[in-house]
């Protein structure tokens, strides 16, 4: 049974820090690419980061600088390191997993991240 669970979200000031976490199990993790996505509210879900099963990693403009996607293929975690954050990264964070040529796309529920003073 594939699961995703996210943890590491919560409440922060406008320029502090996260760590999101993702435990991932049921799949063979190394050979999935893992990447972040955010919803705001009432807006569509967007990629934040991606990182491949070969460690090649892209990240969308607004994060670049700021957020940093990594894994650990030993644990089967994948984390997003989130620095200098703005009231505009307020979302819920999903992890996910994928892997392109058997069409699988894993989702984790969610965490909430709210940037606010």
């Amino acid at each position: 049974q594939v699961q995703l669970a996210e943890s590491g979200g919560g409440l922060v000031q406008p320029g502090g820090s996260l760590r999101l976490s993702c435990a991932a199990s049921g799949f063979v993790f190394r050979i999935y690419a893992m990447s972040w996505y955010r919803q705001p509210p009432g807006e569509e879900r967007e990629q934040v980061a991606r990182i491949g099963a070969g460690g090649d990693i892209i990240y969308a403009d607004s994060v670049k600088g700021r957020f940093t996607i990594f894994r650990d293929n030993a644990k089967n975690t994948v984390s997003l390191q989130m620095n200098s954050l703005k009231a505009d990264d307020t979302a819920v964070y999903y992890c996910n997993a994928q892997r392109r040529v058997t069409q699988e796309n894993f989702w984790g529920p969610g965490t909430q991240v709210t940037v606010s003073s």
